[in-house]
């Protein structure tokens, strides 16, 4: 009557297909002849097969022994295979890391999260993608990133939100623009002014439209753009005044004015995972290297 093999007795048969005698196969497998022999006798009485035969002293496999030890061969491969991988994970941590982001923030702070990120993790490929935040929403919830950063709001029922960081927005402007010489602007300040804004559903476009429609102000005229990045080139053309995010404004701080507007227009940087899976090491590397370079901010 047949039975389903043990692991220790499909060791001893590969052991002896690999090196020929029983004698061989115990020095492999740390044991004693007599116990490879008996592993061999008890795997072909609940195999059903005959496996071996004695010829002139030595063990001869049979066809179906050489058919059975292809498939066992797979098996320990593969299990060396697992040993291999988790042992490449245990040293180096190698693997992926699908990163997505708002254009603002790949321009600005991910670029150093990632160069101290490589640091820990220097065998990582990692993809960091910069779309707009419908784009990473949809992207988290069907599986295409590990963790997404954005200046916008991307919470859903399905999707939780941390805050990483919070600021406020400033205004950018030529180094000789009038306004230039004040130590820090009100609302008021922008009236009758060229606004250079971003689109009509960002959060700072919208916080400013009701600070400046609560205060009577009126822009003189606005040019409107997708990019904070390009309003800060906009601005170092002397185009007009802009209001952004201030890590964006710091990539350009040599060309531009930087100051504080108020009433505050609040800025916060929220961190989403993926909600299929618990977040990897490489993950919680990746944001505590996030929260270093926002304390710098």
């Amino acid at each position: 009557m047949t039975r389903p093999l043990h692991p220790r007795e499909t060791e001893a048969f590969r052991a002896v297909i690999q090196t020929g005698t029983t004698t061989a196969a115990a020095q492999l497998l740390h044991t004693t002849q007599p116990s490879v022999s008996r592993l061999l006798s008890q795997m072909q009485a609940a195999a059903g097969l005959k496996l071996f035969d004695m010829h002139k002293g030595r063990l001869r496999p049979t066809s179906e022994a050489m058919d059975l030890y292809a498939t066992v061969q797979q098996h320990f491969l593969g299990r060396e295979r697992i040993e291999r991988k988790l042992a490449v994970l245990r040293q180096s941590g190698a693997g992926a890391l699908r990163i997505g982001c708002t254009p603002a923030l790949g321009l600005s702070v991910i670029p150093a999260a990632v160069h101290s990120f490589a640091q820990h993790y220097p065998g990582t490929h990692l993809s960091l993608q910069t779309l707009g935040t419908t784009a990473l929403r949809e992207g988290l919830l069907h599986g295409h990133f590990d963790l997404v950063v954005s200046t916008m709001a991307i919470a859903t029922p399905e999707l939780d939100a941390t805050v990483l960081h919070r600021s406020h927005a400033v205004c950018v402007m030529h180094p000789q623009h009038p306004l230039a010489a004040r130590g820090k602007l009100h609302v008021r300040d922008l009236q009758d002014q060229l606004l250079l804004t971003l689109n009509a559903d960002d959060n700072i476009f919208l916080q400013l439209q009701h600070t400046m429609q609560a205060h009577g102000i009126q822009a003189g005229s606005t040019i409107e753009t997708t990019y904070s990045s390009t309003i800060c080139c906009l601005a170092a053309q002397g185009l007009g005044l802009g209001v952004v995010n201030p890590y964006v404004a710091s990539l350009f701080a040599r060309d531009l004015h930087i100051l504080p507007l108020l009433p505050h227009c609040a800025v916060e940087v929220v961190l989403a995972l993926a909600p299929q899976y618990a977040p990897s090491e490489r993950a919680d590397c990746f944001i505590e290297s996030l929260r270093t370079q926002f304390k710098r901010h």
